[in-house]
């Protein structure tokens, strides 16, 4: 058999709340699919899928040079509360940290908000005497006593996994290191995460509520990633497993192991991952990336062919609109809004008699009422289904036939009823809602920051986007939107874009002052880089390495920060005049001023390695336009008119560059269809993409 490295298919696995999608590549052809995700053995789900997608492709399993995958298994385990029992060893004194957090209201006049509880309850939180300054002074030694004390504790709580933080971690993690080797000395079926090793940052309650949503989900995904890698090569796949992060990058079965909080946004990342690779190969410079699947939506921002990145996120919101509600990572990310929006968010009519959508979803069991496996809830899926967007003889490929009776039924009983509506108007006023919510999400993301959408392309991908992008676009007030080849499988599809990397980050307090230390910066950074390089190399033996450095600085007293690009030359020559020029430019450019005579001084410093993503070769010119023919009709609700129409129905890949499609009309392929609305003209372009303008 010919090394991993010599096989020419590639297979992209994504692990949805409602649907499991894979994409699979080899030379110029590509392949894709969606089965149901089977959420009590996930690993069940992917193995059906990987059989129908081989199948299709004619690709036997020896033929897969390289696996990447992404899941939404850490993300659930937190949000459900069905992680493993977990324990948190602190500096003495800190036991209640995790549940003080910030100590203010993100609900300032809500007397009754509920405040996110902490992944490990109270009693499961222990104290021990020790001591480092932030300086990295030994101010009192760990109590070893202490620590091998509470063995016979975890053992009668039959506690799974410990999270260890400890007050100054991030400057020196001797205490932490040493507290583990106890633990496991006489445990070794404990999972331990140290919180100077996953987050080794200033601010303790983020880096500790890192290290506990780390340590909460570390042995169900150990377990799943182990299955999994086992069942796969029991089946011949004995390529080489790669797992998407939350940042936008690859990185090896042995990290995500260790750091398995880095996968909690793994799929959405994907679709940024895509969203950016179709904005640079098509030339848009202002992009609003719309990721809408079965159970989620996602909007992300992108600027120049580039996501917004971060080192904050916050999952399982209390208020699930509202910042501060949840739990803080510190973990690299893409930025974000993510909604209960999906194909099977639930429709519910509330005492006020209004229409509700979500975030409650039908997921994949039962899932919607059209489905026929048991759902007697309404959901988007079924309000489609009624307004004509989705052929139920074709839906996810033909692989699951819909009941249109059981959605109309559904829709009546839920929501019509209720009302005193027809089922056609009750069906319009589901869409609507989530259409709302949605184009209501990426207007709050937007002016969150100082962004406009007017004048974006939007960038609709997952399976049910392309039903609703044009309906969005017309709410946005957005003239332009592209529907990729293999859309209802975009997340999957941006895994196979994505580059081997690596971000570590690092507390050091540097202030730019006579006190600055250029040779004690350039070792700090080549620590940095030679630990984000062990990781990558694994991945990427060979190829080109980029690196990208960050440094969080602010005035002196300043309570926040802002996070400052550094150049290579000034990295690998650190100089505080132009350090201090650079954060100054920034800040007159966020806050239009700077302080004069204030000094400047750094907290965290960031980087991030890389191997190339996949290559972008420019678009080549729009051919002329000609008409496409149609393959048959069929009735669609029209929500300019507010009533049905006939429309004609086109098959996708009957359409050849150039062709030109006019609304209202529905465009069909295996995985989603795209509606196009009266207001757009879709043209088939160069690459084989759809773009909608108005007109």
């Amino acid at each position: 058999m010919a090394p991993a490295a010599q096989r020419p298919a590639r297979l992209a696995v994504d692990i949805g709340g409602t649907f499991t999608d894979l994409a699979l590549w080899i030379g110029d052809r590509r392949f894709s699919a969606k089965v149901l995700t089977t959420s009590s053995a996930p690993e069940q789900g992917v193995l059906a899928g990987v059989e129908v997608i081989l199948a299709r492709a004619g690709v036997a399993p020896g033929d897969i040079g390289i696996i990447i995958h992404g899941t939404t298994l850490a993300t659930n385990a937190i949000i459900e509360r069905k992680g493993a029992r977990t324990a948190l060893v602190v500096t003495q004194g800190h036991r209640d940290a995790i549940e003080m957090a910030y100590e203010h209201r993100f609900e300032q006049y809500d007397i009754f908000m509920e405040k996110p509880a902490p992944l490990v309850p109270r009693e499961w939180r222990f104290e021990v005497r020790e001591r480092i300054d932030a300086r990295g002074r030994l101010v009192e030694a760990l109590d070893e006593t202490a620590v091998a004390a509470l063995m016979p504790v975890l053992e009668r709580e039959r506690i799974e996994s410990v999270a260890i933080g400890f007050l100054h971690a991030y400057i020196d993690p001797a205490h932490e290191q040493r507290a583990r080797d106890i633990l496991a000395a006489a445990l070794p079926r404990l999972a331990i995460t140290l919180s100077g090793d996953v987050c080794p940052e200033m601010r303790e309650y983020d880096r500790w509520s890192t290290a506990c949503a780390n340590a909460y989900v570390q042995p169900t995904m150990a377990g799943y990633l182990g299955r999994l890698d086992t069942l796969l090569r029991g089946r011949g796949l004995d390529a080489p497993l790669f797992m998407m992060t939350s940042g936008g990058g690859l990185t090896t079965l042995e990290i995500a192991r260790r750091y398995p909080v880095r996968l909690v946004e793994s799929g959405p990342a994907g679709g940024a991952i895509l969203a950016a690779h179709l904005a640079r190969e098509c030339g848009f410079d202002r992009v609003l990336s719309f990721d809408m699947g079965g159970t989620t939506a996602k909007i992300c921002l992108i600027e120049d062919g580039e996501p917004h990145h971060s080192r904050s996120f916050e999952v399982a919101r209390e208020y699930r609109f509202l910042k501060g509600s949840g739990l803080p990572l510190r973990i690299p990310v893409i930025e974000m809004v993510e909604i209960g929006a999906g194909g099977g968010s639930i429709a519910t009519v509330d005492a006020m008699g209004r229409i509700g959508v979500g975030p409650e979803s039908a997921g994949s069991e039962p899932g919607p009422a059209c489905y026929g496996r048991g759902g007697t809830h309404a959901t988007v899926t079924d309000a489609d289904l009624a307004l004509g967007r989705i052929d139920a003889s074709r839906f996810a490929g033909g692989t699951i036939t819909l009941a249109p009776d059981a959605s109309l039924a559904a829709i009546a009983a839920r929501v019509a009823t209720p009302l005193g509506l027809d089922r056609d108007q009750a069906a319009y006023g589901i869409s609507e809602v989530v259409e709302e919510n949605m184009a209501n999400a990426a207007r709050v993301h937007a002016v969150e920051r100082g962004q406009e959408l007017t004048g974006r392309t939007l960038i609709a991908f997952g399976g049910a986007a392309p039903l609703h992008a044009a309906r969005m676009a017309e709410k946005l007030g957005i003239d332009r939107i592209l529907v990729p080849t293999g859309a209802g499988v975009g997340s999957a599809v941006g895994f196979l874009l994505a580059p081997v990397a690596f971000e570590l980050a690092r507390s050091r307090f540097i202030r730019l002052d006579a006190s600055f230390d250029p040779a004690a910066l350039r070792v700090l950074l080549k620590e940095l880089r030679d630990q984000a390089e062990d990781v990558v190399r694994r991945g990427a033996p060979s190829a080109p390495l980029t690196a990208t450095i960050t440094a969080d600085m602010r005035y002196r007293g300043q309570g926040h920060e802002l996070a400052v690009p550094i150049p290579a030359d000034l990295a690998a020559e650190p100089d505080r005049a132009r350090l201090a020029a650079l954060f100054e430019s920034q800040y007159a450019a966020t806050f239009g001023r700077v302080i004069p005579g204030l000094e400047v001084e750094t907290i965290n410093w960031t980087l991030r390695l890389a191997a190339p993503g996949a290559a972008v070769a420019p678009c080549p010119a729009q051919p002329a336009d000609r008409p496409a023919a149609p393959v048959g009709r069929t009735r669609l609700f029209d929500a300019s008119e507010l009533k049905f129409q006939d429309v004609p129905v086109y098959w996708r890949f009957d359409l050849a560059p150039g062709s030109v499609v006019r609304g209202p009309a529905v465009i069909a392929e295996d995985e989603t269809s795209t509606v196009v609305t009266a207001s757009f003209v879709a043209r088939i372009n160069p690459l084989g993409y759809i773009v909608l303008t108005k007109e």
